[in-house]
């Protein structure tokens, strides 16, 4: 089980390379990797997408890879035919102005298009450098969200330890409630006809009440459940969906028992069960 929130931040210098890598992500219903990067490397995103996929699932991610270049491989040229066109405007301009100085030289060269810088690029060339400092983010980056996840499922497996308690608690207390609603019949009828009570009416009566309040039915669907969940946490590396939907048809089962419910102490349970199963649900949202 892994966390779905991590941090990493690596940086390294090869060659005449500074470069930085940096990795963090928030809750998602899906991946959604965000990559901020120079423009010259977007030859190489499909590749930088493909191994990230590779151990993380969901969650928005923002990956930054920073790069400064001591010594970057530049070409310029000039196009003289342009700082000559710009040299006789100035000159006419001058001219007709009445001034008779010399145009400076940092002038003509300043003027847009005179001097053209162009960088040269091999985005794999790069790719092969950022990429032992990418790989050690990555992998710091993956440890925090497993070490985040052990964290979770701990909490995780103490609310369903809870929910198990209340599932075994509200199978002991079906027999009980089942003999509590026969003798508040009996009595009803004891006290209204005395010796005179039909045992056969009594035990009619007793049979609509429990088609009515029986839980039997939502008790074997909760532990189905409870024990589907368990093998989530235990089995699933992704599980959060799941979690999720688990979670819904547990919730439908207690509501259930909770609206048959006609005694305190199951009433009381029935609270404990909804905390539980909320926190994990909430809780859930962490979890890739």
């Amino acid at each position: 089980m892994n966390s779905m929130t991590g941090y990493a931040y690596k940086e390294a210098s090869v060659d005449n390379l500074q470069i930085s890598v940096e990795m963090k992500s928030v809750n998602a219903r899906f991946l959604d990797l965000n990559i901020n990067m120079p423009s010259f490397l977007s030859p190489v995103e499909s590749k930088i997408r493909s191994l990230f996929s590779q151990k993380v699932s969901r969650g928005k991610v923002d990956l930054t890879i920073r790069i400064r270049e001591s010594a970057p491989q530049t070409r310029v040229t000039a196009d003289v035919e342009a700082a000559k066109q710009y040299a006789a405007a100035i000159s006419s301009i001058a001219n007709a102005l009445g001034n008779k100085s010399d145009i400076p030289l940092s002038l003509i060269i300043s003027q847009e298009g005179v001097l053209n810088v162009e960088h040269t690029y091999d985005a794999e060339a790069y790719w092969n450098k950022i990429l032992p400092t990418f790989n050690a983010a990555y992998e710091e980056f993956v440890e925090a969200r497993k070490k985040e996840g052990q964290n979770l499922y701990k909490d995780l497996n103490e609310k369903l330890c809870i929910l198990d308690k209340c599932a075994a608690f509200f199978k002991e207390w079906q027999p009980k409630m089942e003999a509590m609603f026969k003798e508040q019949i009996t009595k009803k009828f004891t006290e209204l006809l005395g010796e005179h009570a039909d045992e056969q009416r009594i035990m009619t009566e007793t049979a609509a009440m429990l088609v009515k309040y029986t839980i039997n039915e939502e008790i074997v669907r909760l532990h189905s459940h409870l024990k589907a969940l368990h093998n989530e946490f235990d089995n699933n590396p992704v599980p959060g969906k799941r979690i999720d939907f688990f979670c819904q048809e547990a919730n439908r089962e207690i509501n259930t028992i909770g609206s048959k419910n006609q005694f305190t102490e199951v009433g009381a349970m029935v609270v404990n069960a909804k905390d539980a199963l909320e926190n994990i649900r909430e809780q859930s949202k962490n979890v890739e």
